[in-house]
């Protein structure tokens, strides 16, 4: 693809494109928007997808723009000074990042990493447009603050699972967390990968996947886990 592409604005595409892309600006959030916001979003925003496994935001990036997801997940990690990874919560399609909302409103580098953890498409809105919107468009006020409190019970939900669940429990978790945000019970996901999201090592992520298959709460194939329990 040419790299052009991806900064391309987005009514660009949806001249190129358009039933797809008008379609899905709607479907995903046509319920929560005005149709006046709609139309200025499309305006604005700039279209970029990212394969799994890629990049979004790095640590220490200066974030300018507000994703809103079309289609796919994203994962936000935090880093230690080691480079080690914690997965702190996902983000799916009509979402947006409250981390990324945060640096926007103070200007501060980004404290997290934001990976795809599938094929992802997203519009990128200009930050300025934050503040502007709050006080233009009821429906954007409550968004972001229903998008500040779905994150907020999810970084507790994760602090929560590191200190009152033990290691195998939280593998688990991890598990049925991945399968949900990617719509399939079969994960493709090397043990050295599990290891990173959650912080601890890879013998120990093989030892409880083991355990967890003689609970018969998944089974281990070549490449894959199948989870049985969501």
């Amino acid at each position: 693809m040419n790299p052009y592409i991806l900064f391309l604005p987005f009514y660009v595409f949806l001249q190129k494109q358009p039933t797809t892309l008008i379609e899905e600006l709607h479907k995903q959030y046509g319920y929560l928007f005005e149709e006046e916001l709609l139309e200025e979003i499309a305006k604005i925003a700039i279209y970029k997808e990212f394969e799994a496994n890629k990049t979004i935001i790095d640590i220490d990036n200066y974030i300018i723009s507000i994703p809103l997801v079309l289609q796919g997940a994203i994962k936000i990690l935090r880093e230690d000074k080691e480079g080690d990874e914690l997965v702190l919560y996902y983000i799916e399609k009509g979402d947006t990042c409250a981390m990324t909302l945060s640096c926007c409103m103070g200007q501060t580098k980004s404290k997290i990493k934001a990976i795809a953890e599938t094929d992802v498409k997203l519009m990128m809105l200009p930050k300025e447009k934050m503040s502007e919107w709050l006080g233009k468009y009821s429906s954007w006020q409550e968004f972001i603050l229903q998008s500040y409190h779905s994150r907020l019970n999810e970084f507790i939900e994760a602090v929560d699972s590191i200190a009152f669940l033990n290691m195998g429990e939280r593998l688990f978790k991890y598990l049925k967390d991945k399968a949900m945000v990617t719509h399939t019970d079969i994960i493709h996901v090397t043990h050295q990968q599990i290891a990173n999201d959650m912080h601890t090592s890879r013998v120990v992520v093989s030892r409880l996947l083991k355990s967890l298959e003689k609970e018969q709460q998944i089974e281990l194939h070549r490449n894959s886990i199948k989870v049985l329990a969501l």
